[in-house]
């Protein structure tokens, strides 16, 4: 009897390798498309989700009338400033000022020890005098034909020079006296009694201060338009609250070729010496020429390099649906944000020149722009307003 045997099947591992791999992708498969799914939906509710509203604080366009002019910094420069010196050494004799005080022009100040250059004079004198007794005898000697014409000149120019010595050493003794060279306020003294001074060295510091030149300096563009004679005004931040009125009286015919800016002084009036060389100033002016300008803060201004812009914010319908944070609906209008390129003008104070791209009772951001982008929508909080003001004023605390 023989028995039936079915054929065995070959192994196929190609086939039990697809059906891995298919089983394989399959699960990846469906895990990168969940996380897919549930990624699109988390980005379309970010997207979608209402943004809370940023609080700013705003101000309207104004409309202004500005006279032509334009504002700079300067400094308070003295009509006659210096270091007292000495022309000849020697050792302090007395000290005849206080520092600080007012003086006169030639008042003596500091006096040196001369002693050795008073007897040299009286020497000097002495000699002097009996070449001028010489000189008149010879003359007369050479009037009765006594003695040659040569005898007398020789004589006579000996008395001359004699006479030359005495005041040349009179001026040395001058030059031991120190005196003032105008009419200013003394600083702080420099010197001691019983020190020697080298010729050269400071004794006191002397200013003139009334009157009192302002430098300053202005771009190219108003060369023309700035002359000798225009008034000015001065404040100063250590003395706030005071104008300090004057004109013009040189203007730097050259313009500095690496700053395109010309040097122009005023003259103040000084007389109660307030003003101080060296301070810090604030100059305006005037050219004339009034207009009406656009105003709005510059704290309303971004300034970039590519140009300046403002947001401007305005009333936009809210659209239908629109809900706040909690999903509840949103009704009414609503404060938009929008960007906007603007060109500016000259500044005053605290307030800039818009002379293009903004209308006058157009509302702008002026606090708060860094949390802004376009089409935000915004809400109002005028409690605190930054300085908006054409002349601000520093007060001391």
């Amino acid at each position: 009897m023989t028995a039936n045997h079915s054929p065995q099947r070959p192994p196929r591992p190609a086939l039990r390798w697809i059906l891995m791999l298919a089983g394989v992708l399959v699960v990846f498969g469906g895990v990168f498309a969940i996380k897919a799914f549930f990624a699109k939906q988390t980005n379309n509710f970010f997207d979608n989700m209402p943004q809370p509203a940023a609080t700013v604080s705003a101000a309207p366009a104004r409309q202004q009338r500005w006279a032509e002019g334009g504002e700079a910094v300067g400094t308070l420069v003295a009509v006659n400033g210096t270091d007292v010196t000495t022309e000849a050494g020697g050792v302090v004799r007395s000290i005849e000022f206080e520092a600080g005080q007012p003086v006169a022009a030639g008042a003596a100040l500091v006096r040196l020890n001369s002693a050795n250059e008073d007897a040299t004079l009286k020497a000097l004198e002495t000699s002097a005098t009996l070449a001028e007794t010489q000189a008149h005898r010879w003359q007369q000697l050479g009037q009765d034909k006594l003695v040659s014409l040569d005898e007398v000149q020789q004589r006579t120019a000996a008395a001359a020079s004699a006479r030359a010595q005495v005041e040349a050493q009179r001026a040395l003794i001058a030059q031991k006296t120190i005196r003032a060279p105008f009419a200013g306020v003394l600083g702080l003294r420099k010197v001691n009694l019983g020190q020697y001074v080298a010729p050269g060295m400071a004794i006191v510091s002397l200013q003139q201060l009334d009157p009192i030149y302002l430098d300053f300096t202005l771009p190219e563009q108003l060369i023309g338009k700035l002359a000798e004679g225009m008034p000015v005004q001065a404040r100063i931040d250590a003395l706030p609250g005071r104008t300090f009125e004057g004109r013009i009286s040189a203007v730097e015919p050259q313009v500095d070729a690496s700053t395109r800016n010309f040097k122009a002084q005023a003259t103040l009036r000084n007389p109660d010496g307030a003003l101080r060389p060296g301070v810090f100033a604030k100059v305006g002016f005037d050219l004339g020429n009034a207009r009406d300008v656009v105003v709005i803060p510059q704290t309303a201004v971004s300034f970039n390099p590519y140009g300046n812009a403002v947001f401007v914010i305005s009333k936009v319908k809210r659209k239908p649906g629109e809900t706040d944070m909690q999903g509840k609906p949103l009704t009414g209008d609503k404060l938009v944000a929008t960007q906007r390129f603007i060109k500016t003008g000259a500044t005053r104070g605290d307030l800039i020149a818009v002379t293009e791209g903004l209308k006058p009772g157009e509302q702008v951001a002026t606090s708060g722009l860094l949390k802004l982008r376009n089409g935000a929508e915004v809400t109002i909080n005028n409690s605190v307003q930054p300085a908006a003001d054409a002349q601000p004023q520093v007060e001391n605390r």
